[in-house]
C-alpha cells in the first residue's frame, strides 16, 4: 500500500532520488480512482480514453472537452494519487498561448495536479512555457500514439543508433525545459535504462524495461478486460474479461428462469 500523505508533484523527483519505483495506471473515472487511489503514486488520465472507453481506433480524436471530463470525474474518486491529464491531439501543438490556454482549463476545470504531452526538443519551448506559469507537464517520448500514422504503427522507437541519440537528447531538453516526468513508451531496455540514469526527473515506463524509475500500463489491459490485446510489455493481474461474462450469463439464466428477483430483493 502506497503511503496515505497526498502525493506532490515534488515527490516524484524525491521518489527517483530515494530509488523507490513509481507506479502508475491510467484511469478514467471516478469509481475506478476510488480503488486505485491507495495503491498508486500517478493516476494517468490518459488520452487512451478514446480508444478504450470510447472505442475508437487511435487517440487523435481526443478532445479537450473529453478529457476534462475524465479528469474531473477522476478527481472526485481519489484523494491522494496525483492526478495526470494527457493534452489531447492539436490542444498544445498549434501555438503557446493556446497551450498555456488549454492547459490552464484542465487544470482549473478538473481539479487534477498536471499536464501530460508528447514530444521532444520542438516541444521544449512549450514545456517551458507552461511550467512557467504553474503548469506541472509531464513528458511523453518514444512511441507517440498523437503521431502513430507519422511513426508507421505502434513500434518500438530507438533501435537505431541516430534515433537513440536523439531520444537522450530529447528527453535531456525536456528536463532542462521543466518537465516534472517522463513517459518513455516502447523504447529499447537499454536506451530507457540509459536515460534514465542521464536525468534527474523520473522515467516512467511503459514497454520500455525495468531500468525507468516507475512503470504505466493501461488500466483495463492489466485487469484483462481489453480482451486480444496481448503486446510483449504487457502483463495481466487479472481476468476481469471472464468474471465479466461469467456474472452476465448468470445473471441473464437467473433473470430468464425467474430465479432473480426474489423475495429476499423485493418489496412489501
Amino acid at each position: 500500500m502506497a503511503d496515505s500523505a497526498p502525493m506532490t508533484v515534488p515527490d516524484l523527483v524525491a521518489l527517483k532520488r530515494a530509488g523507490r519505483k513509481i507506479v502508475a495506471l491510467t484511469c478514467y473515472d471516478a469509481l475506478f480512482a476510488r480503488l486505485l487511489d491507495d495503491e498508486v503514486d500517478v493516476l494517468l488520465v490518459g488520452d487512451s480514453v478514446n480508444q478504450v472507453v470510447a472505442g475508437r481506433d487511435t487517440t487523435l480524436s481526443a478532445t479537450l472537452d473529453q478529457m476534462i471530463y475524465h479528469a474531473a470525474a477522476v478527481r472526485r474518486g481519489s484523494r491522494r494519487a496525483l492526478v495526470f491529464v494527457d493534452l489531447p491531439f492539436l490542444s498544445y501543438q498549434v501555438t503557446v498561448p493556446e497551450a498555456i490556454r488549454n492547459a490552464g482549463r484542465v487544470l482549473q476545470e478538473s481539479g487534477a495536479h498536471g499536464v501530460k504531452l508528447e514530444g521532444g526538443q520542438p516541444m521544449a519551448a512549450t514545456v517551458r512555457a507552461l511550467v512557467d506559469v504553474g503548469i506541472p507537464v509531464m513528458g511523453h517520448l518514444g512511441l507517440t500514439p498523437q503521431s502513430v500514422h507519422q511513426l508507421g504503427g505502434y513500434r518500438v522507437q530507438g533501435r537505431e543508433a541516430a534515433t537513440a541519440g536523439r531520444l537522450l537528447e530529447d528527453a535531456q531538453a525536456l528536463e532542462a525545459a521543466g518537465a516534472c516526468a517522463l513517459v518513455l513508451e516502447l523504447v529499447p531496455a537499454a536506451l530507457a535504462a540509459r536515460i534514465s540514469k542521464a536525468l534527474t526527473i523520473p522515467t516512467i515506463g511503459i514497454g520500455a524495461g525495468p531500468g525507468c524509475d516507475g512503470q504505466v500500463l493501461v488500466l483495463h489491459d492489466m485487469l484483462g478486460l481489453n480482451e486480444g490485446f496481448e503486446p510483449k510489455f504487457l502483463k495481466r493481474y487479472g481476468e476481469l474479461a471472464r468474471t465479466v461474462r461469467e456474472a452476465a450469463r448468470a445473471y441473464a439464466a437467473e433473470v430468464r428462469g425467474g430465479r432473480y428477483p426474489g423475495p429476499e430483493h423485493s418489496f412489501e
